[in-house]
């Protein structure tokens, strides 16, 4: 099976260190290894040549040069004329100012008190695809969302920690079956393709992390990038 590596990277956002939700630049670092999956996997002759040719970038900055948007955590389109693609050691696609979005990626992660902020992540969720499809073109939209089902969780915010305690602060468990079935049917219908990360942590020492099965989270997350590769040949000339 392949070593994905939207899978790694999340997985290393959580093992063997804490996990601060409040950080906004982990969304971006997940949702970005999708694009180095898409050429890894190379199911599209296309999208593979045009990266090996630096015409299609990942954008850092996640807006497109010249039309106001809100930002996503991952955008991949066509490098702007007069922009420098910049390559890094280790990763197959180059970064740079993009023209237009070709394929926008959001990352949402659940740890915790889900129920509580479900409406927000699903109006977040359904807004960030009219700000794809804003800048123009037929964007291919893609939701990567991480749900926690760990018996217990202990959240940070400075010095302080927040332990569930399965009452007044529920335990992931106890919220996430219906925290996904809200996800599916508001949320869903909004993407192209939609893919949920099953795990479990506890956020205490020694940090462990826990696929609820990997084998089905990576058939499913190969299949997702299977159909992002053909539909990427079928819609983007």
């Amino acid at each position: 099976m392949p070593d994905f590596k939207l899978l790694a990277t999340f997985r290393s956002l959580f093992e063997g260190k804490p996990y601060f939700h409040r950080n906004s630049s982990l969304g971006d670092l997940v949702a970005n290894q999708l694009y180095e999956d898409l050429i890894g996997l190379n199911k599209s002759d296309k999208l593979a040549q045009r990266v090996k040719s630096h015409e299609r970038v990942v954008n850092l900055g996640n807006r497109t040069v010249g039309r106001p948007s809100r930002r996503g955590d991952g955008t991949f389109g066509e490098l702007v004329p007069t922009a420098v693609a910049v390559t890094e050691a280790g990763l197959l696609v180059a970064r740079g100012e993009i023209a237009n979005i070709e394929i926008g990626a959001e990352t949402k992660i659940l740890a915790k008190a889900m129920i509580k902020q479900i409406d927000r992540v699903i109006g977040d969720l359904t807004r960030q695809v009219q700000e794809f499809k804003s800048t123009g073109g037929n964007p291919i939209c893609v939701g990567i969302i991480a749900i926690n089902r760990a018996p217990s969780y202990t959240g940070y915010e400075g010095e302080k920690t927040w332990p569930t305690d399965g009452k007044k602060h529920k335990h992931p468990i106890q919220e996430a079956e219906e925290a996904e079935r809200r996800l599916l049917s508001r949320a869903r219908p909004s993407f192209d393709e939609f893919q949920i990360l099953r795990f479990k942590v506890t956020n205490v020492e020694p940090y462990p992390f826990e696929w609820m099965d990997y084998n089905q989270t990576a058939k499913e997350y190969g299949a997702l990038l299977i159909r992002v590769s053909r539909e990427y040949d079928r819609r983007l000339p």
